[in-house]
């Protein structure tokens, strides 16, 4: 037991590490400098980081409101743009899950083909009917933008 009592001991030899003054590590040369900062510079710092943080999240929704505000049509271009991607890609989607459906496609195809036909025969072939349906996409169009033209 007393060789345990003996090595439990603090050493005269080693140097007080808790004081404010550094100590020399050879007679002779510069003191060596403390490795780190007094406790309360260090929360001081950390004080003064957590003020900033939370004066940054304090701002943040003014700041948001300027930079919409600032670049609000930039903003709905860019959203438009992303929308009408996203749109594009689900109705691919779409159509691609409709045209694994067995005689779907098929029967799509046809409808499209038949249609196609009619609206030939019906609008483009005389004179007459070509000028009805530009008479009639006129009138879509002056009812679409609100305008009247003679």
């Amino acid at each position: 037991m007393d060789a345990n009592a003996q090595q439990l001991q603090p050493f005269d030899d080693v140097p007080d590490t808790t004081s404010s003054t550094p100590v020399a590590a050879i007679e002779g040369t510069k003191p060596n400098q403390p490795l780190l900062p007094p406790a309360n510079k260090s929360q001081d710092k950390w004080q003064q980081i957590g003020e900033q943080v939370s004066q940054v999240l304090a701002d943040l929704p003014d700041n948001i409101g300027k930079v919409f505000n600032q670049y609000r049509q930039l903003i709905i271009t860019l959203v438009l743009i992303a929308s009408a991607i996203v749109t594009g890609r689900v109705f691919l989607a779409i159509l691609d899950a409709i045209n694994d459906i067995p005689l779907l496609y098929p029967i799509f195809e046809l409808i499209g083909i038949s249609y196609t036909t009619w609206f030939v025969f019906r609008y483009l072939l005389t004179k007459a009917t070509r000028q009805e349906l530009v008479a009639q996409i006129q009138s879509i169009k002056n009812d679409i933008l609100g305008t009247q033209d003679s």
